[in-house]
């Protein structure tokens, strides 16, 4: 099978960076880029020698030939990107979230599933180097049956500089690293039963909330809690973004601590190994794990797609993940725990 062609919707701050991974993948050609800002379709293009550029997406999907679409639009405008991208009987990977609500993701999965094509959603937190090690070890069985875990991420980088945006979301810190961390407690744990969420805003140059904390009984009855912060708050790894894992289980615990160090503790003492990320020159240092993230998750969307394998991150999938954001908005408006 020769490369696939696809095109992206966007050119936002992330837009190049998901472009540079994939280029690092082979069996793909990226021939056009579109953003409602010609001119930042036309320099993104440039950077990256795509041959053309568009400002309408319905004037792109008419006159390429596409294999997939790669939406990087803001999460308001995914409804309207899928539904077209599924008149056309396209493929399309979609930012995370999914939708702003689920009615849109219903309408969206509808949409694609009635056209025949694949919805997948590009969900890269889970595909972490260090994350997919904390994986297999709870495969192995090494700590026995996990009891109780935290997954944190809190961190004084300031993410207000290069995604301005931010500060005007009315929904901020779970909508866009809750439906990360949400997702990967389902990746290592599974499907939650239960669900209670206190949310804070303490920067106020902001709308939304900059702080959550989510406590979910998961199937089996073990506790996850799950920790995140976009506060600018000083703190003591505001080096960079790294999300922090600690699980208790029956026998023995295992961490996912700073610089990317997992240990592993039982009653024959605690080994530790250190498992970085690749190093890209276009990742920035700052994301550089989130940032390797991607390649891995783009070679698993376009391994589905070829038709070679599944993808871990459907829009079917990934609907349970915003199933939970949206439990935990729920649940810290009324102050009560969410049945799921």
């Amino acid at each position: 099978m020769g490369k696939l062609r696809f095109a992206i919707f966007g050119a936002g701050f992330w837009a190049p960076f998901q472009l540079a991974a994939w280029q690092e993948v082979k069996g793909v050609e990226c021939v056009a880029v579109c953003d409602a800002v010609r001119s930042k379709a036309e320099a993104m293009a440039a950077r990256f020698s795509v041959p053309r550029v568009y400002d309408s997406p319905e004037k792109l999907l008419s006159e390429e030939r596409l294999d997939f679409v790669d939406i990087i639009t803001p999460n308001e405008t995914h409804l309207e990107m899928v539904l077209l991208a599924a008149s056309r009987r396209v493929p399309a990977i979609c930012q995370k979230p999914l939708a702003g609500t689920l009615a849109d993701a219903e309408r969206m999965m509808a949409a694609c599933a009635a056209a025949e094509v694949p919805l997948l959603v590009h969900e890269n937190w889970r595909w972490q180097t260090p994350i997919r090690q904390v994986k297999k070890i709870l495969n192995e069985g090494v700590i026995g049956a996990p009891a109780r875990a935290r997954i944190s991420c809190i961190s004084g980088v300031d993410d207000y500089v290069n995604q301005p945006f931010l500060k005007e979301m009315e929904q901020l810190i779970l909508a866009d690293m809750g439906v990360h961390l949400l997702d990967t407690s389902r990746f290592l744990f599974g499907e939650a039963e239960r669900l209670y969420c206190q949310t804070r805003r303490v920067q106020d140059d902001i709308r939304g909330e900059d702080l959550a904390t989510v406590m979910m009984r998961m199937t089996g009855g073990m506790t996850v809690v799950c920790e995140m912060a976009l506060a600018r708050v000083p703190v003591e790894r505001d080096y960079y973004v790294q999300t922090m894992i600690f699980v208790e289980g029956r026998k023995g615990s295992l961490e996912l601590a700073p610089d990317y160090w997992v240990r592993v503790t039982t009653t024959d003492g605690t080994r530790a190994w250190r498992f970085p990320p690749p190093r890209y020159a276009w990742a920035d240092p700052l994301y550089e794990v989130g940032m390797a993230s991607i390649v891995p998750c783009h070679a698993n969307l376009l391994q589905a797609l070829r038709g070679e394998g599944r993808a871990e991150t459907t829009a079917q999938d990934n609907y349970q993940s915003l199933r939970l954001v949206h439990a935990a908005y729920e649940s810290a408006r009324t102050g009560e725990a969410i049945k799921l």
